[in-house]
């Protein structure tokens, strides 16, 4: 009889898992050894991995996943098929207006990817696709649209597509309507470029040989002049990022790092001449900016950390010439600032909830009111300065994304489409928000959903993500469905480190306080369990990139609270990877992390929780980890290296899972349908680990 290797709930397998060599490797910083033994994972040619007994462990890996999982395969392909059952086969969007015409994308049935469509916005004549993605796909097993521009004549179409996951783009240029398209010989290009009001002008974002967006350059369309760079950024924190101002009269050159922000503003119609700054970088001092009516209006936390809102002349934008529009509130996070013709909208978070607010200028604000307790709201796509209605897009964990048009003038919320979810009744679905305290008294929010008639085996699905500022919103899930009908309850976990509560909740969250964001998830957990919503054991938990680091410290910390654990692309190996310079990111993210290769204070707090670091010779939970190697920000050999230690450390026989997506990158496969496979590979690694499928 063959030895029985691994075994959790209902997965198992006789099959030795592989075992990555361990080969000594010790670096020393501060008088401290650091000992690697699985650094050779770290292809030396990354971004190129060709180092062949690397990938033959990745792909041993890969057999091992299949391995355990084929013998379920019945139920992967169920929860596959009920994921895609959810999502209309044909779908669109909500036409945009944008100048003379009206554009939407499309979703024809069987199709992975959109097609792009526009027609006259006065109604003289058809829909004409202009961009199709499935044909641009063809050939390609990654395939991600970047974004597109139409030039202001509307006769020009850019567009930028990567298809590797390496998040490195190529731009094509060509007649919307009729032509065929060229290759825009555009070095080392970041996301899409966009037209300038000259003409005759493309302005794009660079970036260096470490992944850095640094510089940003113009692109003359018809030859009279090289490229010509108008901003380059020497500090190697700081990224850059360019776009039009909603009036379309700047372009908006911003940079920064995670806790400084400088903005610079071009003429749009002049896209050459030097860049003037808006107000000079000073260390801790976050800003944004738009622009109507000859002002500009600046969203800044130089007097209180959830930021207020100032305006000044285009002419004169030194502090003393500020006006303050929106004063600062200890209670009210200030999020982003949208300048239309008619009014400031203002993207506010309010008690872990959005708020969208309308400003009209030199008068008074209100908010749109939502109809539920639990929501997401944000603004929708408006391009035009002169628009007459503000689009929302409103979803909730109950309720199907809405897209809404509100008129300031009535006050009145307008629904244009609800997102088609077949088979799907709101009716069988239960919401709520309750409050847990954390082992300091601090209060966390947790988002609830259910259905009413299937929850009675306190199985839950916990969620968080809880690093730079970036909240987690109670948004609907089409395929969170079919672990909700298996009895499952699903909760977010609103831990500190995001923003949900103001931006104080980041900075709890970051740096020093970097622990609390473990710690409120895991006294989440024990709430919920204290509370009769789940049972010890019966946890599922799941985060992905810095919430898969949140997942590697709680089963570290508390292992034996989760019934399984999924990590996608897991930021795990923080101390080696914070050491290293020379890596993509590394030194933008010392404000993040912390910077351990001057600070010994950063180095020991880093190691006491970075998960790869304090792996110990204990049980683990049943473990699904997911891999890009071409994912640029979270290196592949992190969560390589991870699992390897883990198999060599851990005492229990619980299944341990790597899947590497070989060509693709941060956000795993591309595709509609390709996408829910990877979701239905998640679920069922959760159902057959509590042993919750029939």
């Amino acid at each position: 009889m063959s030895k029985l290797i691994a075994y959790s709930g209902k997965l198992h397998t006789s099959v030795s898992p592989p075992t990555a060599k361990r080969k000594p490797h010790t670096s020393e910083h501060h008088g401290r050894s650091l000992e690697d033994p699985w650094h050779w994972l770290r292809d030396p040619g990354y971004p190129r991995v060709e180092n062949e007994e690397i990938l033959a462990y990745l792909h041993a890996e890969n057999d091992y996943f299949d391995e355990v999982m084929s013998p379920h395969e019945k139920l992967r392909e169920s929860l596959f098929q009920e994921s895609k059952s959810r999502y209309a086969e044909e779908d669109w969007s909500v036409p945009v207006k944008d100048g003379a015409h009206l554009y939407q994308w499309r979703f024809a049935k069987g199709e992975e990817y959109r097609s792009w469509w526009r027609k006259p916005a006065n109604g003289e004549g058809p829909w004409q696709c202009f961009l199709s993605e499935p044909e641009l796909s063809e050939g390609h097993d990654y395939f991600r649209l970047g974004g597109w521009d139409v030039s202001q004549s509307g006769e020009l179409l850019v567009w930028s597509v990567d298809t590797t996951g390496s998040e490195r783009y190529r731009a094509f240029i060509r007649p919307i309507s009729v032509g065929d398209s060229r290759e825009l010989e555009l070095p080392e290009l970041m996301g899409t470029p966009f037209f300038a009001m000259d003409g005759d002008s493309l302005v794009y974002v660079v970036v260096n040989e470490n992944w850095r967006p640094w510089q940003v350059r113009v692109h003359s369309l018809s030859g009279s002049k090289p490229d010509y760079c108008i901003f380059e950024e020497g500090d190697e924190r700081f990224r850059v990022s360019a776009e039009l101002t909603r009036s379309k009269q700047f372009i908006v050159i911003s940079t920064g790092d995670h806790v400084t922000t400088e903005s610079l503003v071009v003429p749009a119609i002049s896209p050459c001449d030097s860049p003037r700054v808006i107000s000079p970088r000073r260390r801790g001092c976050e800003y944004s900016i738009d622009h109507a009516h000859g002002r500009f209006y600046i969203r800044i936390n130089d007097l209180h950390e959830n930021f207020r809102v100032v305006s000044t002349p285009e002419s004169a934008t030194e502090p003393e010439h500020w006006c303050e529009e929106i004063t600062a509130s200890d209670s009210v996070y200030l999020r982003d600032i949208h300048a239309f013709d008619r009014w400031l909208v203002v993207s506010e978070q309010a008690e872990a909830l959005d708020q969208i607010n309308i400003w009209e200028y030199g008068g008074e604000g209100f908010r749109i009111e939502f109809p539920e307790s639990v929501y997401a709201a944000r603004l929708g796509d408006v391009p035009e300065f002169d628009a007459t209605c503000v689009r929302v897009i409103y979803e909730s964990l109950v309720t199907p994304q809405t897209v809404f048009d509100f008129s300031p003038q009535d006050q009145r919320l307008s629904a244009l489409k609800t997102q088609e979810v077949p088979g799907y009744s709101a009716d069988l679905y239960s919401t709520k928000r309750i409050w847990a305290t954390a082992r300091d008294g601090r209060r966390i929010p947790v988002s609830l959903v259910w259905r009413k008639d299937r929850i009675t085996n306190k199985a839950m699905h916990l969620y968080a993500y809880g690093a730079y500022g970036i909240g987690t919103r109670p948004g609907f899930s089409p395929s969170r469905v079919s672990l909700l009908d298996r009895g499952f309850s699903f909760a977010i976990a609103h831990v500190r480190g995001g923003d949900e509560l103001g931006y104080g909740w980041y900075l709890q969250g970051k740096l020093e306080n970097r622990c609390n964001a473990f710690n409120d998830f895991i006294d989440v957990a024990r709430h919920l369990i204290d509370s009769g919503e789940a049972e010890t054991g019966r946890i599922a938990i799941s985060g992905g990139s810095a919430g898969g680091e949140l997942v590697g410290a709680v089963i570290n910390q508390a292992p034996q609270l989760w019934g399984a654990a999924v990590a996608h692309v897991p930021f795990v190996d923080v101390l080696n990877t914070m050491l290293d310079a020379d890596l993509p990111l590394t030194p933008a993210e010392w404000d993040e992390w912390g910077n351990p290769i001057e600070d010994v204070e950063a180095y020991d707090l880093i190691a006491s929780y970075s998960p790869y670091d304090r792996i110990e010779a204990r049980n683990y939970p049943p473990l699904m980890v997911t891999a890009g190697l071409n994912d640029p920000r979270v290196t592949y050999w992190e969560p390589a290296k991870w699992v390897a230690k883990l198999r060599h450390l851990k005492t229990d026989t619980n299944v341990l899972l790597l899947k590497t997506n070989i060509s693709a990158g941060h956000g795993g496969k591309s595709g509609r349908y390709e996408r829910l496979k990877e979701v239905a590979d998640e679920q069922a690694f959760m159902l057959l680990a509590l042993d919750s499928t029939p």
